[in-house]
């Protein structure tokens, strides 16, 4: 059995888990994710305490623990949140957020206009520092991705959007 899937899950205050036939619903202050519940894996619920194991066949050991993981990710995200942090780098790049609507300038002959999608929130602190924030790990992380792809920060000068403490590996010029 997984090492991760024996670990038990406390529930903090406020955030409650449903199991059925077919999803694990977990709700929070945050929102409310919900997730297809596999047939090879077991959960149970006891008081604020959730654990999660296998069935008979012990084959299904990594899927118990990846279960135990998103669980772990969906209530940390209706209870605190997730966030990622993205850095333009480069002469004239700015983003500005206007509600639902983020507006990049890259470099590009034209303005990109980045459609936000539900369940996620975008803050632009200053002009060159963007907050994607969200209850859904995996959909902060893909908005995250997204931006990202607009402009991938280049070897030589390290322009472009690169996440928040992301190191480039820089490359040397060519030499004459």
């Amino acid at each position: 059995m997984s090492r991760v899937a024996k670990r038990p899950l406390n529930l903090p205050a406020g955030v409650t888990l449903e199991l059925t036939e077919q999803e694990i619903t977990v709700k929070g202050p945050k929102g409310t994710i919900a997730m297809a519940r596999p047939d090879a894996v077991e959960v149970s619920v006891d008081g604020n305490v959730v654990s999660v194991a296998a069935a008979a066949d012990a084959a299904n050991g990594a899927l118990a623990g990846t279960v135990r993981s998103l669980l772990g990710n969906h209530v940390h995200g209706v209870s605190q949140g997730f966030e990622r942090g993205l850095e333009l780098v480069g002469v004239g790049y700015r983003a500005q957020a206007q509600g639902k609507v983020l507006n990049l300038n890259l470099g590009f002959s034209h303005p990109i206009a980045f459609e936000v999608p539900d369940g996620v929130t975008i803050d632009t602190p200053s002009q060159t520092e963007i907050v994607v924030k969200g209850h859904d790990c995996q959909q902060v992380g893909q908005v995250a991705a997204n931006i990202r792809a607009f402009r991938p920060p280049e070897p030589y000068k390290g322009k472009g959007v690169k996440y928040k403490g992301e190191r480039i590996l820089r490359k040397e010029a060519k030499k004459k």
